[in-house]
């Protein structure tokens, strides 16, 4: 039996997803001039993905928000080469980003263990500077995190996202008749018998325009980004998110959230997705959902239901389209098992690619080594061998 489990970020408190810190290098130490001695190195400062990390513990380990490394130790007859100063390494989540204030990206962390150094240490009292140290480097940096999961839920407030995650996980998030009650990431593990795990990320609900921040808008956006696949979730009634906002189809719900995506990042429309059509416990749901593929296989006959601005550019090809009951657990166990067969035929066809870049790399240098001169000459003479 298919189950989950629920990684929640309540117990940190409040959820932060970025964060900014005053980092400096430690000064470097004097020189010695009488015995040309050199100064030690500042120490340098790290980011380094770790277990069990949260921005809200870097908040709480550097309430300052300032991280600096130790200084160099200065020269002195004992030892005319002085001690480097200690680095500094800021603990931080696996899917950060890290970046200047004015948005240059530093480096990634995108497995337990990646490294990234964010400022360096100033350099020891030398004969060269006269004997006297440098300071380190100082400068703010931003960590700003994106959830890497397989799967990243994608849908309009009320569609569902919730119930869906709670029917896979018999988990207990904050469910209710009103838009917006997931304010925050959570990731669930989906967890097979053969101990195949894949982790879904229940983010908050898009709406109209989050593409220009409305809403949880880049919030939420920019953690779709690390994920694998994408899980687009709509009502099979449709919705409507305030009376003063128009009534939505699925098929527009479908076609909205495509553009949002469009709109905030192109490329993320590559990424394969699947399509979730929910709340088929309700009435008239069967004649709707077929009213959906219907519409879903000719798109651009029905465009004419949509703004002209929130028109596609590209219409999506979805992997599975799965109607479900996340309240009455109808099309549950249909949904697990094409999430976990979409994902193995991409990770198939990775595994295919690699392969064959690989084997192309293999043949060009193959060809290059043919075409040194003397080596046909140095083959023959070992053949004679």
């Amino acid at each position: 039996m298919v189950h989950i489990s629920r990684i929640c970020f309540r117990k940190y408190g409040k959820f932060i997803d970025n964060l900014r810190l005053y980092v400096r290098g430690g000064s470097g130490g004097m020189g010695l001039p009488r015995l040309g001695g050199k100064g030690g190195n500042g120490g340098d400062v790290w980011v380094v993905a770790a277990h069990n990390m949260t921005l809200k513990k870097i908040k709480d380990t550097y309430p300052l928000k300032r991280c600096i490394a130790g200084c160099g130790e200065n020269s002195s007859i004992r030892a005319l080469k002085g001690v480097k100063g200690s680095d500094k390494e800021i603990l931080a989540p696996v899917g950060i980003t890290v970046t200047t204030d004015d948005g240059k990206i530093i480096g990634d962390l995108n497995a337990l263990g990646d490294r990234v150094m964010v400022v360096k240490g100033g350099a020891g009292g030398t004969f060269d500077s006269e004997f006297q140290p440098k300071k380190g480097k100082a400068k703010h940096i931003r960590l700003d995190l994106k959830l890497i999961a397989d799967l990243g839920f994608v849908g309009f407030p009320n569609a569902g996202k919730s119930s869906l995650l709670t029917a896979l996980s018999n988990a207990t998030p904050q469910i209710a008749s009103y838009a917006f009650t997931t304010l925050k990431p959570e990731i669930g593990k989906l967890i097979y018998p053969d101990h195949k795990q894949i982790s879904a990320a229940d983010l908050p609900g898009l709406i109209e325009g989050a593409h220009m921040n409305k809403g949880m808008g880049h919030k939420f956006l920019k953690h779709v980004e690390r994920t694998k696949q994408l899980l687009f979730v709509v009502d099979v009634g449709g919705f409507q998110l305030a009376s003063k906002t128009p009534f939505r189809s699925a098929f527009e719900a479908v076609q909205l959230l495509t553009k949002e995506l469009e709109l905030y990042k192109e490329e993320l429309l590559s990424k394969p997705a699947l399509l979730v059509v929910n709340k088929m416990d309700l009435p008239g749901a069967e004649d709707k959902l077929s009213e959906l593929k219907e519409q879903l296989q000719n798109p651009e006959e029905f465009v004419d239901l949509l703004p002209d601005d929130m028109i596609p550019n590209n219409y999506l090809t979805f992997r599975h389209v799965v109607p479900v009951s996340a309240i009455t657990g109808f099309g549950v166990d249909q949904l697990k098992m094409s999430i976990r067969q979409s994902l193995d035929e991409q990770a198939t066809v990775e595994t295919q690619a690699t392969h064959q870049e690989k084997l192309q790399e293999l043949r060009y240098h193959s060809h290059e080594q043919s075409k040194i001169p003397g080596q046909h000459l140095t083959r023959a003479v070992h053949g004679n061998k």
